[in-house]
């Protein structure tokens, strides 16, 4: 079975950092872009950053370019994302995702082929 598991959330104050990962089993983790995706309550999950099978094409949302970088360690099967300068407003579920297609796909869709659990991110100002 494929598991997607995210750690490293908690509590930061706006303005800090914060390292989010993902560990990924049952899978061929270079076969899969990785990415990663936002929830807050009442909202739909939106996209954050994604990566390509060899880390060489990433994407970001136009709200994290410039303080978030995406990246994976295919020797370990985890996928990273390093937050700085957060804001308030980046409060929200994190989850990371799985998927075969490019990353230029999974920057526009909803529904990735595998999902983790999440991990809470609050930002207090």
């Amino acid at each position: 079975q494929v598991h997607l598991v995210e750690s490293g959330g908690g509590l930061v104050q706006a303005g800090g950092s914060l390292r989010l990962s993902c560990a990924a089993s049952g899978l061929t983790f270079t076969h899969y872009t990785m990415a990663w995706f936002r929830q807050t309550a009442g909202q739909e999950r939106s996209f954050v950053a994604t990566i390509n099978f060899n880390g060489d094409i990433t994407y970001y949302a136009d709200d994290v370019k410039g303080r978030f970088t995406i990246s994976r360690d295919n020797a370990k099967n985890t996928v990273n994302l390093q937050m700085d300068s957060v804001k308030v407003e980046d409060t929200a579920r994190y989850y990371c995702a799985a998927d075969r297609r490019s990353a230029n796909i999974m920057r526009f869709t909803g529904h990735p082929e595998v999902w983790g659990q999440g991990t809470q991110v609050t930002v207090s100002s």
